[in-house]
């Protein structure tokens, strides 16, 4: 079993910047970071290969967001600059031992989840 502990969410204003981190017990191949809001299904919004440091970033996101491991750790940052408020939702950290999928259901571990407000 493998544990994600997730930080750094909070209220922030239309532009600011954010910075979540998460932390695995156990060993990971794919760390991903998904968002869900109020009414709507989860959502990919990065992801990164700990053994390769490939990433992917969803067109959403895309040139405001920037995801990036620990080297030598199972731990993961997601940068989050010129918020938004269609940001507003509660992120999710994942962890995969899978190759790499924007599906939530190949994803094995979830942290609790860290509520991201963006006020406009």
């Amino acid at each position: 079993q493998v544990q994600l502990v997730e930080s750094g969410g909070g209220l922030v204003q239309t532009g600011d910047s954010l910075r979540l981190s998460c932390a695995a017990s156990g060993r990971c191949t794919i760390m991903a970071w998904f968002r869900q809001a109020p009414g709507r299904e989860r959502r990919i919004v990065a992801a990164i290969s700990l053994d390769t440091g490939n990433t992917y970033t969803d067109d959403s996101v895309k040139g405001r967001f920037t995801i990036s491991r620990v080297n030598g750790e199972n731990s993961v940052y997601l940068q989050m600059n010129s918020l938004k408020p269609e940001d507003t939702a509660v992120y999710y950290c994942a962890s995969s031992l899978r190759r790499w999928s924007p599906r939530a259901d190949q994803y094995d571990y979830w942290g609790q989840g860290t509520q991201v407000t963006v006020s406009s």
